[in-house]
């Protein structure tokens, strides 16, 4: 009958493998003793009366060791690394990963609860619903639900820092040029975006959209506006 090897067989001292200060601690303890044994056996024999001395301030200075590694160095070392697998955690949460990967994978509406989910968070607010509104007007067929989400936004997160009302803005009036088929109010929209923020850098690109809009659907002319 085969004999059946355990993990300690294989593994005498895994706690001293895995935790180096533990290593440490077993190889200055094994040197310790071999330092009293060949203490004592001088100071009993007589060659070096005084020996037991030497034994005496090596084990002081290995209280001191061992208290040192237990008190300071081993509470520090936990905290370190306690710190860095943080760091590492959060880095990896940030984002919408996640709600993307459902994406991908073809499982819309789980995807926009999960940016329904996100949006509770105060830092994911406003990106979390502008993804969630696409998704609705988009391949979950419903703009109607998209802009009113997204009108509740800007109506609750008032006042909205500047390029969060610029990304909502330029949201809103994709959804109404494009699912809604309302090119007034989509107009009207970039109208405030550029009245209100003339100085964005997105300022460029909606007096664009806009000249195509009034061309588009009022048969204006499309000429470039000041600062186009």
């Amino acid at each position: 009958m085969p004999l059946r090897h355990s993990s300690s067989s294989r593994h005498p001292w895994p706690a001293a493998v895995e935790d180096p200060l533990v290593l440490l601690r077993l190889v200055v303890t094994g040197l310790l003793v071999l330092v009293t044994v060949v203490a004592l056996v001088l100071s009993i024999t007589g060659v070096a009366p005084r020996a037991w001395l030497v034994m005496v301030g090596v084990w002081a200075v290995y209280g001191l060791v061992h208290g040192f590694t237990d008190i300071i160095l081993e509470p520090l070392t936990g905290f370190l690394a306690f710190g860095v697998s943080s760091i590492g955690v959060e880095r990896i949460g940030t984002g919408f990963s996640e709600v993307e990967t459902l994406e991908a994978q073809g499982h819309l509406q789980a995807a926009a609860d999960a940016y329904r989910d996100r949006a509770t968070r105060a830092g994911d607010r406003i990106p979390a619903t502008v993804r969630r509104a696409a998704l609705l007007a988009g391949p979950l067929g419903n703009p109607e639900q998209a802009v009113a989400e997204l009108d509740a936004l800007r109506r609750v997160a008032r006042p909205l820092a500047p390029a969060d009302d610029i990304l909502v803005g330029l949201a809103l009036a994709d959804l109404q040029e494009h699912r809604l088929d309302s090119p007034g109010r989509a107009m009207a929209e970039l109208r405030r975006l550029l009245d209100q923020y003339p100085q964005s850098h997105h300022a460029r690109r909606m007096r664009a959209t806009l000249a195509v809009l009034r061309e588009r659907h009022f048969g204006d002319p499309v000429t470039p506006e000041p600062g186009a």
